[in-house]
């Protein structure tokens, strides 16, 4: 997963705070989100999740909340099936089974859901099941590279005493140089 997001944090208005916290905590813990945060208050409750910082919040609302549509980033299909399993076992309707959605693009693979007060929540990962991991990428690229010859001891230390007696000592370098000419002080009149 990337740490590309344009947000810092969002909040959904919900009409039931506890059923609605309970339903996030199990919805989201196969994405490896939690509870982070909660400060309850006597006029409105608000409750944080999160993976490291909270960035979506809940909060209580006396009004008919307007319906958001939030996408929660997955690392695998897998991950996204999880999801939407955990959110139907909470409590959620389903809004469209876990599936490509190649009219975004090939590898768009999402589960949607609403939540108790109808918002649109998904899960998504953009991944291509076939391409190899980076981790693996990179284990390739190492082994298509020829391996260096190893050179003996006796080889190495010839080598470095080559190059020390090559090397000028500092001091030599430093009186080499000229000094820098110095306008001749001129006595007072």
């Amino acid at each position: 997963m990337s740490d590309a997001s344009i947000f810092d944090h969002m909040m959904l208005r919900v009409s039931n705070y506890e059923r609605s916290k309970a339903f996030y905590i199990a919805a989201l813990k196969p994405l490896g989100v939690s509870l982070m945060m909660e400060f309850p208050r006597e006029d409105s409750n608000s409750a944080g999740f999160g993976r490291g910082m909270p960035t979506l919040w809940l909060e209580d609302s006396e009004k008919a909340p307007q319906k958001a549509h939030v996408a929660f980033m997955a690392a695998s299909r897998a991950i996204v099936d999880a999801f939407y399993r955990a959110a139907l076992q909470a409590g959620a309707t389903d809004n469209g089974a876990p599936g490509l959605r190649p009219h975004y693009h090939q590898h768009y693979y999402a589960a949607f859901v609403r939540d108790p007060d109808g918002h649109n929540i998904e899960a998504v990962t953009h991944s291509d099941p076939k391409a190899k991991p980076a981790s693996a990428k990179r284990a390739a690229a190492k082994k298509s590279k020829p391996a260096r010859k190893a050179r003996p001891a006796a080889k190495k230390a010839k080598a470095k005493a080559k190059a020390k007696t090559r090397a000028k000592p500092a001091g030599r370098r430093a009186a080499a140089r000229k000094p820098a000419r110095r306008p001749a002080k001129r006595g007072r009149r």
